[in-house]
C-alpha cells in the first residue's frame, strides 16, 4: 500500500521529517550511486537516533525505520540534488 506517492508511511514520514530540503550534493560532490546514497540515508538516520539515546524509544524508532524504503528516498534525493545535467546545465 502506498502513502502520498511513497512506498509506505515510514518512507514518506522519514523523507518529510529528516530529508526534506536536504541537498545531497552538499555531502556528495559527485553524484553517488543509488546504493551509496541509500546506505548514507540509513546511516544518517541511525546516527541521529543514536545521538538521542538508547532504550525503549530508540528500539521503537529502529523498528519504525526498518520499514523505510531507503532506495526510494535516495533516488528522490539524487533527482532533486544540484548536480549538473549531462548537457552541462
Amino acid at each position: 500500500m502506498s502513502y502520498n506517492g511513497w512506498t509506505n508511511y515510514a518512507t514518506w514520514r522519514i523523507n518529510l521529517e529528516i530529508f526534506d530540503g536536504l541537498d545531497l550534493s552538499d555531502d556528495f560532490p559527485d553524484k553517488p550511486s543509488l546504493s551509496e546514497a541509500a546506505d548514507w540515508c540509513r546511516e544518517y538516520v541511525v546516527y541521529h537516533l543514536e545521538e538521542v539515546g538508547k532504550g525503549l524509544a530508540f528500539d521503537y524508532a529502529m523498528a519504525f525505520i526498518s520499514d523505510v524504503n531507503w532506495h526510494e528516498i535516495a533516488q528522490h534525493l539524487i533527482n532533486e540534488a544540484s548536480y549538473p545535467t549531462p548537457d552541462g546545465d
